[in-house]
């Protein structure tokens, strides 16, 4: 049985990392929290670590990052290409936040600052389809997001799934190995908190206070894991702690 593979784009302020770990952390952590048999490796792609072969993990995860996918760092073009690689094989790749953004650059799309700023706090994204591995009848999911950059347009192949008014493009989905999401399930409440108070100089002050206080309402993190979990249940691939059919 194969292990999830987290492509670590970004460190966690040292400051933080004591209290809320790296973002490999967070995403073992939460997806753990959902299937304790699952298991992880790590690649520091910043580093230029990379798996010795394609197919020796079952998946692939893209974590966020503060760095924009059109910016000039000698890390990305190799990342890029590697996203267009997974595709061209069908591994199933997941993508959050700026791992969402990259793999629609990769493919063709349009990823740039929106002139609407910073979406911070929970954010409320509707379904516009919901494939069979979409196991909730509600018509929308509350998830925590910290983003200035947006998807704004979708290459062919990748469908919009989800999304709200201000971030219409925040879930993408190709058929059998794709899935992304702009909003972020691996944050607790506590670490959006510091990074908006962080980033207090850069952020509107009238998003500010009802973001911090949309923190209060929770969001739906673990729901969201349980999505991608059975998103690769039916992509077929053999991931450790994943069994049965697609529901």
């Amino acid at each position: 049985m194969k292990s999830i593979a987290i492509l670590k784009t970004d460190s966690v302020h040292p400051q933080w990392v004591a209290e809320f770990g790296e973002y490999p952390d967070m995403f073992q952590r939460v997806f753990l929290a959902v299937n304790p048999d699952l298991m992880f490796d790590v690649y520091d792609v910043q580093l230029g670590e990379y798996p010795e072969q394609l197919d020796q993990h079952g998946a692939y995860l893209i974590t966020g990052s503060k760095a924009g996918v059109y910016e000039d760092h000698p890390w990305l073009p190799p990342l890029i290409d590697f996203v267009r690689i997974l595709d061209q094989a069908h591994i199933p790749l997941l993508g959050i936040c700026f791992g969402h953004q990259l793999v629609a650059h990769a493919l063709g799309g349009e990823v740039s600052k929106s002139e609407k700023g910073w979406g911070v706090g929970v954010h409320e994204h509707g379904w516009r389809a919901k494939p069979d591995w979409v196991t909730s009848k509600q018509d929308s999911f509350q998830v925590l997001v910290s983003h200035q950059d947006q998807v704004q347009s979708v290459a062919s192949g990748l469908q919009v799934i989800a999304g709200s008014e201000f971030c219409p493009n925040a879930v993408l989905y190709k058929p059998e190995h794709i899935l992304t999401f702009q909003g972020h399930p691996e944050f607790v409440e506590d670490y959006s908190r510091a990074l908006m108070i962080h980033r207090h100089d850069r952020i509107d002050e009238s998003a500010m206070g009802p973001a911090l206080a949309s923190l209060e309402k929770g969001h739906d993190g673990l729901k969201i894991v349980g999505w991608m979990l059975e998103f690769l249940r039916c992509s077929g691939s053999p991931i450790a702690g994943i069994r049965g059919t697609c529901s």
